[in-house]
């Protein structure tokens, strides 16, 4: 799998996303860090507008629909060349990709040479080992799911340091992000930080 890690949408990078892509340019755009809220439409339209414009065909992918069906999450992953994972409460994202079984097929999907992980804010955050620190930016009681809600503290375990995007930049989550540098690294912890515009590519 490759990764395109974006701090805010889709950055500065979005020539180098064309060149990643695999011959499939379906791509899952999953929007469930916004489960806490009603989304904003405009937004949504604007993201798809903006994964269009990269060469990519994209189609909305609602995990809701897959809580205990992990088997009908997979074979509808299997459409698809890549994932887009929006912005949202990283918590609220990790929820549902434990409810829908994502995390599982995430491990899989890690094999594929020809599949495209991307996203921007949480949908990056998730990549962690451990989300301890993220409670200073997101609620981690957001329970949008009802009785099946629970908070979790581990990530999707891909990567050993954890990416805090918006860093000083001009986003209304800078300065909880910019406490959120100093709980790391009083804590000794691992992080790498990303203004918005800034990539990480993953190849």
């Amino acid at each position: 799998m490759k990764f395109y890690l974006s701090s805010y949408k889709m950055g500065r990078e979005a020539a180098k996303l064309k060149k990643m892509l695999p011959k499939n340019k379906k791509i899952a755009y999953i929007i469930n860090a916004l489960d806490y809220k009603v989304p904003n439409p405009e937004k949504l339209s604007d993201n798809l507008k903006r994964l269009k414009t990269a060469g990519l065909k994209p189609e909305i992918l609602d995990l809701k629909k897959y809580f205990g069906k992990q088997r009908g999450l997979e074979k509808k992953l299997a459409e698809f060349g890549a994932v887009w994972v929006n912005g949202g409460n990283t918590f609220v994202l990790r929820q549902a990709m434990r409810l829908s079984g994502f995390d599982n097929i995430f491990n899989k999907l890690l094999k594929r040479k020809d599949f495209v992980y991307g996203g921007y804010s949480a949908g990056i955050c998730i990549l962690a080992k451990d989300l301890h620190g993220l409670e200073i930016v997101d609620d981690p009681h957001q329970k949008p799911y009802g009785k099946r809600s629970k908070v979790l503290w581990n990530g999707l375990g891909f990567l050993d340091y954890m990416i805090l995007p918006h860093y000083k930049s001009d986003h209304p989550e800078s300065k909880l992000v910019g406490k959120t540098v100093q709980y790391f690294i009083d804590n000794k912890l691992l992080f790498k930080v990303l203004r918005d515009g800034e990539v990480i590519i993953i190849e």
